[in-house]
């Protein structure tokens, strides 16, 4: 049986999750900073009619991360698969965006990935086999505006995976990095704060404006854990998975503008001719309704 560690599985995309790849018949490990954390994941897979056997591991501590890693080993004999999911939000300008704020982002969405990678390859190459899973976002693929301490992590943690990528392809190990868009989770409602308001209003409202036209049509986070699924026994695969209807066309429409492009769409003299000309090279209309 395939055994799969998800970290940051108390809610959202780890605890769907965890619960989708439970119910394909995978051994689920899904770590939480705190037991107490646990109730909903459990009642979940409960509902579903499947385990999935929660681990206490905090991704900022060395220490816990070794330690959970080996209770996973110690338990299950292995582990095939790690799915680094914890993460956080983190918006602001990068004027206004205080260094420890980067550092708290950066040591939970990429040092965090960084040590449990670190902690399960020593047995994956010796095995020669295994996959690692790192969740990213569409905030990195285009390091959206007025949300840099967020961005940074996530286009940092694509930066890994590329790299990591390459170096455990020769031991049988894979890597697939996971983009999904506007998803259901509670991450949003933790990040409503943003440092620069005053200098940099207009950033800052098209920002919050991108996420309140699309959490009500947000993707279900299983379908998160669906594509985590067939990247993990497809024969055919890939390094990048899009989630959702956003990813697919924000990745889309990045890979055909130029930078210059880019740059002129901060450039707005209005709402309007921000969301016209987010519209024209994204295919998504981000307006207010009105």
């Amino acid at each position: 049986m395939t055994v799969a560690l998800i970290t940051g599985a108390n809610s959202g995309i780890g605890r769907a999750s965890a619960v989708y790849l439970a119910r394909q018949g995978l051994e689920v490990y899904g770590s939480v900073r705190s037991l107490d954390k646990a109730a909903k994941l459990q009642a979940m897979a409960g509902e579903a009619g499947v385990e999935v056997k929660v681990i206490e591991m905090d991704v900022v501590s060395d220490d816990s991360v070794r330690a959970g890693i080996d209770q996973v080993i110690s338990a299950a004999g292995q582990l095939d698969v790690l799915v680094n999911n914890a993460g956080i939000g983190g918006n602001g300008v990068t004027e206004f965006s205080t260094i420890d704020s980067y550092q708290e982002v950066m040591d939970v969405n990429v040092y965090g990935a960084i040590r449990c990678i670190q902690a399960v390859l020593p047995g994956m190459r010796e095995h020669g086999s295994g996959h690692i899973v790192n969740i990213t976002s569409i905030a990195g693929v285009i390091a959206a505006i007025a949300q840099a301490p967020y961005a940074l992590s996530k286009r940092a943690a694509e930066a890994m995976s590329e790299s990591l990528a390459q170096e455990v392809a020769p031991f049988g190990i894979r890597v697939s990095i996971i983009e999904p868009g506007i998803t259901k989770s509670a991450i949003f409602a933790k990040n409503t704060e943003a440092p620069g308001q005053d200098a940099y209003p207009d950033h800052l409202r098209w920002m919050f404006q991108f996420y309140a036209n699309g959490i009500p049509q947000a993707t279900p986070a299983e379908e998160v854990g669906r594509v985590i699924h067939h990247a993990i026994t497809t024969d055919e695969p890939m390094l990048r998975y899009a989630v959702g209807d956003d990813a697919h066309a924000i990745v889309a429409g990045h890979a055909a503008m130029t930078d210059e492009q880019w740059v002129a769409l901060g450039m707005a003299g209005s709402d309007e001719e921000y969301y016209a000309g987010f519209e024209h090279h994204f295919g998504l209309d981000i307006r207010p309704p009105s």
